[in-house]
């Protein structure tokens, strides 16, 4: 089971986001790679800080993660925020470690000065997914074309002289306080360590050539509108022989429903049916996400009477069970009546059966509302 992300930082969940920084800024020096050489525990803690940062330092992420659990970033494909490499934590977290390791890193993971060469990550890919709601409550598999920058066929690259391959470069200034060293990322290379040898004529300065490819993206069930999967390594490639490609982030959409609105997990929808169905009872067929189901209505069901269907809803991220489906029971009253249909009526304005009687148990309209939104 993944660790909670505010055991990990140390924090409870009213934490500010200048205190999460500064919790993960703690946690991220103490398990640095720098001080735990050889060190696989560390390494592993230092990566699961990063994790849990990225996360609850994102508004949006941490929301949907307060509501979900870890569930909300775990889908098939993975949701933001899982499964982070040491490139992807130094090259999006490496300023907040400021000076504590001497204004850089070593070892050649994000290649932010020392010996180590940096390794490029490419640039994301945003596109969207549009899913009916029956695709929302089964789960898909979708594939989809994409338009990525990747690395020309042929191209090579040979180690910059500028910087000897280090993606920095060193420079010494006299102050009154003494002589100062600092770096800064290659002008040339751009902090790759590498530039191009030769490449193809169709691939353009940095070796780089547009194609298509289709991916594949297998989507949960439960997921919900403005959720944002993330398939790692289907962004644009990066130059360089050790480059890493970006990912592709994938926003959900859902499509309307002509008849059921969904709430969460569960799903609402309107019968309506006709004032001889309510009082002599009537069986249903209706529309659910998992095809039709028959429903009995007893003979007198008044209008505004809520069905509720258990386990007809949406599932769960979080894999606990599936909403329900609300059907509210809508008397039609008819608007135009032959002169038969209105004399018997008339007839019953005055009839005991048809003079309103709600009972105890009957709620108000007020009532149901509270209801539903309580």
């Amino acid at each position: 089971m993944k660790r909670d992300y505010y055991e990990i930082l140390g924090i409870d969940k009213s934490a500010t986001p200048e205190q999460v920084k500064k919790a993960y800024r703690k946690k991220a020096i103490e398990y640095h790679p720098d001080k735990n050489p050889g060190d696989k525990a560390a390494e592993e803690n230092f990566k699961l800080a990063a994790e849990a940062y990225e996360v609850l330092s994102d508004p949006d992420k941490k929301a949907r993660y307060d509501q979900y659990g870890h569930a909300a970033f775990e889908g098939p494909s993975g949701f933001g925020g899982g499964g982070m490499n040491m490139d992807d934590i130094f090259s999006q977290f490496g300023d907040i470690f400021g000076s504590a390791f001497g204004g850089g890193f070593s070892g050649g993971f994000g290649g932010f000065g020392g010996s180590g060469q940096r390794r490029m990550k490419g640039s994301n890919l945003r596109i969207k997914v549009k899913l009916t709601l029956d695709e929302v409550a089964n789960g898909v598999e979708k594939k989809v074309k994409v338009k990525r920058k990747v690395q020309a066929r042929g191209v090579t690259y040979k180690t910059c002289s500028t910087c000897g391959g280090t993606g920095q470069v060193m420079k010494v200034t006299n102050t009154i306080l003494g002589r100062m060293q600092t770096s800064s990322t290659c002008h040339v290379c751009g902090g790759t360590g590498q530039i191009i040898e030769s490449r193809p004529h169709q691939a353009d300065a940095q070796g780089m050539i547009m194609e298509d490819e289709t991916v594949s993206i297998k989507i949960p069930a439960g997921v919900a509108d403005g959720m944002q999967l993330k398939v790692s390594g289907k962004g644009n490639d990066a130059p360089g022989s050790n480059s890493i490609p970006g990912d592709l982030i994938v926003a959900i959409e859902e499509i309307e429903h002509d008849t059921l609105k969904r709430e969460g997990e569960n799903l609402h929808m309107d019968l309506y049916i006709s004032v001889a169905e309510a009082a002599l009872g009537v069986s249903k067929d209706i529309e659910t996400v998992n095809g039709k189901v028959r429903i009995k209505l007893e003979e007198g069901i008044q209008s505004g009477k809520i069905l509720r269907l258990k386990g007809k809803g949406i599932p769960s991220l979080n894999s606990y069970g599936n909403g329900d489906l609300l059907v509210h029971v809508n008397v039609w009253t008819p608007k135009n009546l032959t002169k038969e249909q209105r004399q018997f009526f008339e007839k019953s304005l005055t009839d005991e059966n048809f003079v309103p009687h709600p009972e105890k148990g009957d709620k108000s309209f007020f009532e149901k509302v509270k209801d539903m939104f309580s």
